[in-house]
């Protein structure tokens, strides 16, 4: 089905953006280059044979130049404060699905704000955040949650084995920390709330082979946004290791670097995803490598769902909401290892 479809990946030539090109590819897809800057897409096509479309957020008209007769757009560009609701807005006119990799909290709360009846009453599908922030957390406490309707509160630790940002991640960091005012965010009582306390920091009991890890509580990350937007959760709190907050925050820490013939870096991650309610505790585990690399097969799976029809809604919805939850985690094998521990 996927054979001769093209889909656009706006913003290719980023770090994230060679990984889900080179996975589009490897399904059978046919990735079109786009992004701001013509150079960077005609050396990255250079020897590929891959179509170069050159787009800027601000120029509607070249959006659409760069659309026409895709099935599909994913958007790889950060910061995505800036460039998800012109690609949107580009998608929704040319009438196909839209997918991001956004982690921004604001930009994917702005998301379901602002285009969530729109796409809705036009019956075209958005799904921010399908990336290993928001997409897979997501995706883990949907499944952990089960035949429950509800729970009292939803946890997504991350245990990172370190975390060297790209350029992007800085750069939609600073963005995001703009607009809060410096503020940190959490979702509580059903809300997100900014505030300006000392995060904690505390023991999380990581599975096996992980183990427990020294965490800061209230690392908030796109999971605030993804899960309530579909789950009856009025608590969400996610968890970063020390030794990766450490990193993301130290200006001198390099860009991750490949260790691989696929350009994956050595970073492992282990996921865990816990959903309580009353006094019963469900759990659902994700392992793997690379936070940036593992997102090309969960945004390319969705592209490929949305256009096999293997969807449950339409509208802006997480990955949770719109996909089966267990099965795409199953899909994504052999790229994650996951189980459900209890």
């Amino acid at each position: 089905m996927a054979a001769g479809l093209e889909v656009v990946v706006y913003g290719a030539y980023g770090h994230t953006g060679r990984f889900v090109v080179a996975e589009l590819r490897e399904r059978g897809f046919v990735p079109v280059l786009s992004g701001r800057d013509a150079g960077e897409l005609k050396a990255m096509a250079y020897g590929t044979g891959s179509a170069v479309r050159p787009a800027a957020v601000d120029d509607p008209a070249s959006l659409d130049r760069a659309l026409a007769g895709a099935a599909a757009v994913v958007n790889c560009a950060g910061p995505f404060a800036t460039t998800a609701a012109p690609v949107i807005e580009a998608a929704l006119r040319a009438g196909i699905p839209y997918v991001d990799v956004a982690a921004e909290i604001e930009a994917n709360a702005d998301t379901f704000a602002h285009f969530a009846d729109r796409a809705r009453a036009a019956g075209a599908v958005v799904v921010p955040a399908m990336a290993f922030y928001g997409g897979l957390g997501d995706l883990l406490v949907t499944t952990a949650m089960g035949d429950w309707t509800a729970a009292d509160e939803a946890h997504v630790a991350y245990g990172l084995s370190g975390w060297h940002p790209t350029a992007g991640t800085r750069t939609a960091g600073a963005v995001s920390r703009q607009r809060r005012d410096g503020r940190s965010v959490r979702y509580r009582n059903g809300r997100l709330e900014y505030h300006r306390d000392a995060l904690p920091t505390l023991e999380w009991p990581f599975p096996d082979p992980t183990g427990p890890r020294a965490v800061i509580g209230e690392f908030t990350m796109a999971d605030v946004v993804t899960v309530p937007s579909h789950l009856s959760v009025p608590d969400v709190r996610t968890y970063m290791t020390v030794e990766a907050a450490r990193d993301i925050a130290a200006p001198d820490t390099p860009a991750p670097t490949a260790a691989d013939e696929h350009g994956r870096s050595g970073q492992t991650f282990l996921v865990d995803a816990v959903v309580r309610s009353g006094g019963s505790e469900r759990r659902a585990v994700a392992r793997g490598r690379d936070i940036y690399a593992v997102t090309a097969p969960l945004a390319a799976e969705a592209v490929a769902r949305v256009l096999t029809g293997r969807t449950r809604t339409t509208g802006v919805a997480s990955a949770g909401e719109i996909f089966d939850a267990p099965d795409f985690l199953r899909a994504l094998s052999p790229h994650i290892e996951w189980e459900l521990l209890s």
